[in-house]
């Protein structure tokens, strides 16, 4: 049977490995049926890591699959069942493509925050709490979701003088980095709170994509475009102040930042107070004077949520420990065509001129990058 497998029809095929009964290889294996696949992971599996079925090796975590590819420079293709995987993972070979069964039914996900005990000694940090980062180029998702589920709003709530309660409560769900470039997800849900999604490196195309999250939730240095995706503020039960969008950390010398198209700024919560977000604030890590931060907003529709201000500003502190204020007017933070109940004019609201639209294309923003499947 092995061998027919890989021809059948998917429908047909679900029901030939329904009928071998549950716990056995095949019972796991309904999507292996095409060559299309390297590896196939599903969290129920309690076979041997690798067994062939129909042709495709079998794992039970993405870690394992991920372990198990050639050292080559091919492309590998991991097809995850929907499940829950409680795995941390780096990415550090270039050409994966990760395709699972259902957005929302595969969920990879960790709990990880900046400020718990990391296994090599001190912190995690913020650049170590990460649940998947990707290390290298020619990175895919699509179909599925990458989670932080550090809870952040239970920490937020002890007491101050709680030993339990966290300091740090940055907590990243997915994180470009390093030699990651051309990274495309397609209908990916990225969830977090504060800190959700670090796009730091290389560029990256997010197309039908959710990302949710309170406190500069989509933070960084790289350049990303998010076209025709949901941005999805979380509630934290404040009157003015639940968070802000985005903290870019743009490069002086890179043209582009974060740039939003055709999408939607929406409130998790009906009761979230309106004008209470901000679209995003500067950040300059260690006060780096290279930095000049870009986010852009076109063709994007907003909820209430989303305020007159429009932009804040953010501080930090630079190598001799003194503290800096930096305002969005420094930055290039711009909106054009925003409309919603969120799309207020005001002068601390920047438009992008009609004349500088044509630079905003996802041609130019990729710099010639084609992220069409």
């Amino acid at each position: 049977m092995r061998l027919a497998l890989r021809f059948l029809p998917f429908a047909l095929l679900s029901l030939v490995l329904a009928a071998a009964g549950p716990g056995t290889p095949a019972t796991h294996a309904a999507t292996a049926q095409t060559p299309r696949y390297d590896a196939l992971v599903d969290a129920s599996y309690r076979g041997r890591a690798g067994t062939l079925v129909g042709g495709t090796p079998v794992f039970r975590t993405l870690g394992a699959a991920l372990a198990a590819a050639p050292g080559d420079t091919t492309g590998y293709t991991v097809f995850l069942r929907d499940g829950r995987y409680h795995e941390k993972l780096t990415v550090r070979r270039a050409k994966v493509h990760l395709i699972g069964e259902s957005r929302d039914g595969t969920v990879i996900t960790y709990d990880a925050a900046a400020g718990m005990p990391s296994p090599a000694g001190g912190t995690y940090g913020t650049s170590g709490s990460f649940t998947l980062r990707v290390l290298a180029p020619d990175f895919t998702a699509e179909h599925l979701t990458v989670e932080n589920a550090f809870d952040y709003a239970a920490n937020a709530a002890k007491p101050d003088g709680d030993p339990t309660k966290l300091a740090g409560a940055q907590a990243v769900a997915l994180m470009t980095d390093s030699a990651s470039d051309r990274a495309v997800f397609r209908d990916v849900r990225i969830s977090g709170n504060q800190d959700t999604l670090y796009p730091d490196a290389g560029r990256q195309y997010f197309e039908h994509c959710m990302v949710s999250g309170s406190v500069d939730f989509i933070f960084g240095a790289g350049r990303a475009v998010f076209d025709d995706c949901d941005i999805v503020s979380l509630d934290r039960g404040s009157a003015t102040n639940n968070g802000y969008v985005t903290a870019p950390s743009t490069p002086r010398s890179q043209p582009y930042g974060f740039v939003f198209i055709r999408s939607r700024l929406r409130k998790a919560s009906p009761a979230m107070a309106a004008g209470s977000v901000a679209l995003g604030r500067p950040w300059h890590p260690s006060s780096h004077p290279g930095v000049l931060p870009s986010a852009v907003f076109i063709d994007c529709t907003m909820d209430d949520h989303i305020g007159a201000r429009g932009w804040a500003s953010m501080s930090g502190r630079d190598a001799s420990g003194a503290r800096r204020t930096y305002l969005p007017g420094d930055s290039r933070f711009f909106e054009h065509g925003s409309r919603g109940p969120g799309a207020v004019a005001s002068p601390s609201r920047p438009v992008l001129p009609e004349d500088a639209l044509p630079y905003y294309t996802i041609d130019r923003v990729l710099a010639g990058w084609d992220p069409a499947p």
